[in-house]
């Protein structure tokens, strides 16, 4: 029996804090109920720390298979589980991709030897060529939590109508990447100050909010679970917002580079700042935080995006667009969000944990006895530097680095089991 004692707990899932105890059972790997008579076989002394349900994201890129060199299943579970994340949704843009049940199995199946919980997101059209359904309810039946061509927008309408039916039908999110090409010359670059500073077009804020009222309006005819990605215009998240209130079963994500960053970062930093959708403005900004704070917004998601040095040195419209997020996402949420005021630390967890969870159905983002012994402890006082050489990560394309934060993960366990501690 593992003791986690005197640590401040937070549970997001029953909205309750305050320093306890927590009792694991290590064997089942599961929470226990409270240790009246047990005797502990190891204690780890949780004063000072604040202990979670470990995170969810359910929105992350480990290029496994087919692009190895930025980053794998193996490298991508230790960079979550430095940043105190306990279960993943990968991705479907492998090379082959996720539309078919061995590549399916195969990540699958790597995924279960990381020491945390990996899923996977098949992808909505064959090969993410938006002409052909994938079989959907075969690949759901084999494992898939999600559908999505994540990387690419669906333009074909009937094919994204009959997604949603199947998104309905089987009960499971349809996830969409919302950037019109029609109103982008140059991705990962706002329209705007950016984009004149540069010398590019750049992407435009419409090409996000036509694909947004387009996909809206979809799913309030068709039904299903939708997922808006990466939000980055104040429009978007007014539309989500007014969509849920008119009971569309949507939701969306915030990535931590759209809540801590604007265009003026794609100026300083460049390629590593280079994402799509692009960063945009201080307005943009302050929506997306007040979409997280109202709940229009129920879940933050890294896009953990991992690329190589060379890759990003490519020059300014050559380069990929993406960055690292997994190991500085806590930490960025304490810092921009909770020691701002923006957020309670209990609706940073939430919207990090139980949130993504729910959306996609995962057994985690609770610390109920009898379920999962997912826990993330984390010192959220202490200060620390984002550097290369500290990332668990095979890649360092991040804004972020020689940034002081605030908010440190020291032991994350999965399933009962310590996978790191600091």
């Amino acid at each position: 029996m593992l003791l986690v004692r005197n640590g401040y707990v937070i549970d997001p899932a029953d909205r309750t804090e305050g320093v306890r105890d927590l009792w694991i059972d290590e064997e089942k790997g599961i929470i226990a109920p409270a240790g009246a008579g047990k005797e502990a076989d190891r204690v780890i002394d949780a004063s000072g720390l604040v202990v979670s349900p470990g995170l969810v994201d359910v929105h992350v890129h480990f290029r496994d298979p087919g692009f190895t060199d930025k980053e794998d299943i193996l490298t991508g579970a230790k960079a979550a589980a430095k940043g105190g994340f306990t279960s993943v949704v990968m991705m479907a843009n492998t090379r082959p991709t996720i539309d078919n049940a061995e590549t399916l199995r195969y990540v699958l199946e790597k995924g279960a030897g990381t020491g945390i919980r990996t899923y996977a997101c098949v992808n909505v059209t064959k090969g993410m060529k938006g002409r052909e359904l994938t079989d959907l309810r075969a690949l759901f039946r084999q494992g898939a939590v999600g559908m999505t061509d994540d990387g690419v927008p669906i333009l074909d309408e009937a094919l994204v109508r009959e997604a949603m039916r199947i998104s309905a039908e089987l009960g499971i999110p349809i996830s969409f990447h919302e950037e019109d090409p029609q109103y982008i010359r140059n991705p990962g670059y706002n329209h705007g100050a950016a984009s004149e500073h540069f010398g590019i077009y750049g992407a435009d804020r419409m090409a996000e909010i036509a694909m947004i009222q387009r996909d809206l309006k979809l799913a309030a005819e068709e039904g299903g679970r939708i997922d808006i990605q990466h939000i980055s215009t104040a429009e978007g998240v007014a539309l989500v917002r007014e969509a849920k209130a008119a009971g569309t079963d949507v939701h969306a994500e915030a990535t931590p580079h759209h809540f801590t960053l604007t265009e003026e970062a794609a100026i300083r930093y460049e390629t590593n700042a280079k994402m799509n959708p692009p960063l945009r403005t201080e307005a943009d900004r302050l929506a997306i935080i007040e979409g997280l704070r109202d709940g229009t917004i129920d879940m933050i998601a890294t896009d953990h995006a991992p690329h190589t040095e060379g890759e990003k040195a490519a020059g300014l419209t050559q380069a990929p667009s993406g960055i690292t997020g997994l190991e500085t996402s806590l930490a960025l949420g304490i810092t921009e969000l909770v020691d701002q005021g923006y957020l309670s630390m209990q609706q940073l967890l939430h919207r990090m944990s139980t949130g993504p969870a729910q959306v996609y159905h995962l057994d985690a983002g609770t610390l109920a006895e009898g379920k999962a012994a997912d826990l993330v402890l984390f010192d959220p006082k202490k200060r620390w530097t984002v550097t290369k050489e500290g990332f668990a990560s095979k890649a360092t394309n991040s804004p972020f680095i020689g940034w002081e934060l605030t908010g440190q993960v020291q032991y994350t366990i999965c399933g009962g089991r310590v996978i790191y501690q600091v």
